[in-house]
This record gives C-alpha cells, sequence and structure tokens, in this order.
C-alpha cells in the first residue's frame, strides 16, 4: 500500500485513553517498585574484621599478608595458574593484575563487625570500640586518604532480636553520632543488618534512620543499610510468601543490598557442619528467592564465604585456594558478582576468579556489543536487554581492574560514557 495512505483501524482514542488510565496506577507501582539497576560500582567482595581487630591499616596488611602468600606459594604466574587450572594465556595477566590489585586496593568494601565476630561485651567496651570504628571508618573514606584504602566502609551491628537489640541499637546510634561529629556521613559508607526474619524489623531499621536524619538535619533517605539475609524465615515466611520481597518493599527504598549468611543459614536448615557451603542446594535455593526478589528493584546482591582457610603447608594452601576459587567463579556464573572474605590469603584468589571471569570472555563480549551498535548480524543476534547486559559484564571488569578502557575500546570502539549508556548506568560514582 502506498505509504501515505491511510491505516484502517477499529479502536478509538477514547478506547487507548481507558486502558491508560486503567493501568495508571500499575505503571507508577512499576516505576516505584523496579527502578532497575543502580547504574553505579558494586565491589566483589566485603572483608568483615572484628571490632576489637581492626585498624587504620586493616587494608594494607590484608594486602601485605596476600602477597605475602603468594611469594611463598605461587611466587610466579605459571605456579599460580597450575594451581588454580587458568589456562596460559590468562596466567600472565591475571597474575600481574592481581599482584597489583592488592598492593594498591587490597580490599574494596571493609565491614566492621559487632556482631558474631565480636560477641556480647561489657557496654562501656562495646561503646568505646564503636567510636573508635567511626574514627576508622572516617578516616578510610576521606578523600584524602592514604592508599590502599576501601571504597566501601561500615560497620555490622547486632541484630534486632530481642536479646540483642538494644545492645544493636545503641551502637549504631553511638558509631552514626561520632561519625557525624567527625565530618558528616561520607559517601561510601555502608551498614549491614543480620539475621533479619521479618519486614517488621526492616520498617524498625528505617525507622531508626529517619530519625537519625531528622535530628541532625540529614536529607531524607540519606542513611541506606544491606540486609543479611540467613534466617529461613527471611526466605520463606509461615504464610508462605517468600519474606525477602516484603523485606524489600518494607525499607522504602533504604536497602541497598542483599547478602547471603552461608553459615547461619546452612545451620538453620539443618545442615551438617562439614556440608554448610555456598554450593550446597539449601543455599542455592536461598540465593534463588533472593535473585528473584531483587530483580529490577535496584537492591543488589552478595554470595557468602567459605571458612576454608588458606593456611599450613602449601599443598593445604592449595586445596584452600582451589576451593575458593571453584566457589567464586560459581557465583560469577550464577549473578552473584560479589561475595565476602575472612582472611587475607582468599584475596588473591578472589581477584584471580574474577579477573580471568572478565578477561575470558572479552572478546565474545566485545565482540557481539560491536555488532549489536553496528547492527550488523553475526551467529547471535542480541536485543536490547542483552546488550545492556553485555555492557554491564565490560563496565564491571573496569570496575575492578580486570580490563582496561583501551583493550575494551578495541574490541568495541566505545568509549566508557558509550559502555554507561547502553547499560543504563546514569553516572560513575563509586
Amino acid at each position: 500500500m502506498p505509504a501515505n495512505e491511510p491505516v484502517a483501524t477499529t479502536f478509538t482514542a477514547s478506547v487507548r485513553e481507558s486502558v491508560a488510565a486503567s493501568l495508571a496506577d500499575v505503571d507508577a507501582d512499576l516505576a516505584r517498585r523496579y527502578p532497575g539497576a543502580p547504574g553505579t560500582r558494586q565491589p566483589v567482595h566485603t572483608v568483615y574484621v572484628p571490632a576489637d581487630a581492626a585498624a587504620g591499616d586493616t587494608a594494607l596488611s590484608w594486602g601485605e599478608d596476600a602477597l605475602a602468600l603468594l611469594d611463598e606459594h605461587a611466587p610466579d604466574a605459571a605456579a599460580f595458574a597450575a594451581v588454580l587450572g587458568l589456562p596460559d594465556g590468562l596466567a600472565g595477566p591475571v597474575y600481574e593484575r592481581v599482584r597489583a590489585k592488592l598492593a594498591t586496593e587490597p580490599v574494596e568494601d571493609l565491614r566492621i563487625d559487632f556482631e558474631d565476630g565480636y560477641g556480647p561485651r561489657p557496654d562501656a567496651e562495646e561503646d568505646a570500640a564503636a567510636v573508635r570504628a567511626a574514627e576508622l571508618v572516617a578516616a578510610a573514606l576521606a578523600p584524602d586518604a592514604l592508599r590502599p584504602a576501601p571504597a566501601w566502609a561500615g560497620i555490622r551491628t547486632k541484630c534486632l532480636e530481642a536479646p540483642v537489640r538494644d545492645r544493636g541499637i545503641r551502637t549504631l546510634d553511638v558509631f552514626l553520632t561520632a561519625l557525624t561529629a567527625r565530618g558528616g556521613i561520607p559517601d561510601g559508607l555502608v551498614l549491614t543488618l543480620p539475621k533479619v526474619s521479618y519486614p517488621e524489623q526492616v520498617r524498625v531499621m528505617v525507622r531508626l534512620c529517619a530519625e537519625f536524619e531528622r535530628a541532625h538535619g540529614l536529607p531524607d533517605g540519606r542513611l541506606r543499610f544491606e540486609l543479611q539475609i540467613e534466617t529461613t524465615q527471611a526466605v520463606l515466611g509461615a504464610d508462605g510468601r517468600a519474606t525477602v520481597a516484603r523485606m524489600i518493599d518494607a525499607a522504602d527504598g533504604r536497602v541497598t543490598s542483599l547478602h547471603y549468611g552461608t553459615f547461619d543459614y546452612s545451620a538453620a536448615c539443618g545442615v551438617d557442619a562439614a556440608h554448610q557451603s555456598l554450593d550446597h542446594p539449601a543455599a542455592d535455593h536461598a540465593k534463588a528467592v533472593m535473585q528473584t526478589a531483587a530483580a529490577g528493584t535496584g537492591v543488589r546482591l552478595s554470595d557468602g564465604s567459605t571458612n576454608v582457610i588458606p593456611t599450613g603447608p602449601t599443598e593445604r594452601v592449595h586445596d584452600a585456594w582451589r576451593l575458593h576459587h571453584r566457589l567464586v567463579r560459581r557465583s560469577l556464573a550464577r549473578a552473584y558478582h560479589q561475595g565476602w572474605d575472612m582472611h587475607p590469603g582468599h584475596l588473591p584468589t578472589r581477584y584471580a576468579a574474577v579477573y580471568a571471569y572478565y578477561r575470558e570472555g572479552l572478546d565474545e563480549a566485545g565482540a557481539r556489543l560491536a555488532a549489536y551498535v553496528a547492527s550488523v548480524g553475526g551467529d547471535v543476534m542480541d536485543e536490547p536487554a542483552t546488550a545492556r547486559a553485555l555492557s554491564g559484564y565490560l563496565l564491571r571488569g573496569l570496575d575492578c581492574g580486570a580490563l582496561d578502557t583501551g583493550e575494551v575500546a578495541r574490541r568495541t570502539g566505545l568509549t566508557r560514557a558509550d559502555l554507561d549508556g547502553l547499560a543504563g548506568r546514569s553516572s560513575r560514582t563509586a
């Protein structure tokens, strides 16, 4: 038919307007509940240190300890690759980048722990530790902080269950008050609320944050927090509903991420200690529910940790490294781009797994994205959602140091700003 010839239709304008009106509430709810990815850098790990062990040089000492382990147990790229099964083409670049990372930013996200890693203490002792934690976080997140320093830092308080509730609230109060007195709430602050079981506990945390904001003249919503999912009730409630989805809703936009608690959750499910691991079926179920609940909400995901520590003779260190490397790779493949590390010896394999993951997929992701942008067909016909995923993949590799902008640009013909646009990132703030 001629291009200018009118096309016959049946639905009137009033029908379309009526449909739009009937779905207006749905449109608004979708926009509110599912704003999409936050468009900022996500750390690849969280390191937690008991409050009585945290120090101003924690990040530096962890990096030095990790490098010392490499020097002793894998002194060159070939030895490290042989332990982890890295292909020849990745061995050199991965090893070099891991060593550079351990020297410049060994800890991306630091959590000073007042919960399981700290335990019950006299009130005066915990008060003093909370003030000291504020001093350490303020120094670490200051614009002129001595390097290496984490990009994110904060505390994990005790939970809101009755036996420790008052102590947890007081530690949060003392910490935030001391932090505010030392220059205000810094960018990169992270608050972690553990052992959340009911949406009502999340609402209490929202109330505490709002009360503090009002008392100190802070903007509404300035304080946000992450939830540790480590009770069975947090995944599936007594009513048969996915509690974690209700928690995200109860947070009123303040929850930034969900962190899986490996050992508390496994124990709650009755898993024997010898089988408590990130790859247990009970863990996979919990994390799948978390992933589905968080999808599209802007709430990020973090896997848990392994308690197998790389210490002792070389054979034992290598076994622990292989286990940790495999678990990190497994998490990455399941879209859990962050995890918890418990020991400096976990850092080499954390970064080796992450760097190999992004470097081995660089050529394919770059070619597919270049073809998409050029609207050229190939072996795979990608859609906009896949282009967003490809861009996000490359951006995460850039953020953590696995890739550099030059090699990404050579494969895609795109700038960092181009990738931000394709991935839906509005900024590059950390």
